[in-house]
């Protein structure tokens, strides 16, 4: 089973009460949006009309904020049948093999990420096929809207600096899509960790394993009392 969150530091401690209260509110406001769609829909056959897109949205934030968080407890499923045929020191060097393999997956994952939002931001995207080589210059994308989600008033200051001073009718999506980048650099961030963590003995393997065994393990004592 995963191992939990074991910070020691007070930074670390903060930093895990900001992940779970922020996938807490993704899905408190995915779940209120939904609520509120079905109540108005079936009984005043009306509706939120950006509802659906951001809760569209709000899913997406919670899958990419969620797997970074899943690799720092150590719970995404894994199979580990073939591993536990090799000695503990053998497991360790391919548990080593298998977070080398992961970060460059994430490093991969972070250019394509960057390179699909910098130009919703009016950035530029990078060069090169795998890894990065340098800046493109890249077409600004920046008056990009949202279908649906209004723009909020007090967002009204970024028109300026993103939109040559012309309004937003809608949401611009380069806010939404911030979140790809962000997922994909706190998820490369967390593989580095679990990395860490295998080279110096605090973790045995980067995936969560052996449920039936806990299961198991917890209702053991019914079948002896029957």
């Amino acid at each position: 089973m995963s191992h939990g969150v074991q910070s020691h530091s007070a930074l670390g401690r903060i930093v895990n009460e900001l992940e779970e209260t922020a996938i807490a509110i993704i899905l408190g406001m995915m779940t209120l949006i939904t609520f509120i769609n079905v109540v108005l829909r079936y009984g005043f056959n009306t509706g939120i009309i950006w509802g659906l897109e951001a809760v569209t949205f709000l899913f997406a934030w919670l899958v990419l904020f969620g797997m970074s968080y899943a690799v720092k407890v150590t719970a995404h499923l894994g199979v580990d049948a073939v591993v536990n045929l090799f000695s503990l020191p053998k497991r360790r060097v391919l548990a080593l093999v298998a977070a080398v393999i992961c970060v460059v997956y994430g490093a991969l994952l972070m250019k394509g990420a960057w390179d699909y939002w910098a130009p919703f931001a009016g950035l530029d995207a990078t060069t090169g096929r795998w890894f990065p080589t340098g800046f493109a210059d890249s077409r600004d994308q920046a008056w990009y809207e949202t279908v649906d989600i209004p723009m909020p008033d007090w967002l009204r200051f970024i028109e300026p600096i993103m939109n040559e001073g012309e309004t937003y009718g809608k949401l611009p999506r380069f806010i939404p899509y911030f979140m790809l980048p962000f997922g994909m650099a706190l998820l490369l961030f967390r593989f580095i960790q679990a990395g860490v963590r295998v080279f110096t003995g605090q973790a045995t393997a980067l995936i969560v394993s052996h449920e039936a065994e806990d299961d198991i393990e917890a209702v053991k004592h019914m079948n002896a009392e029957s």
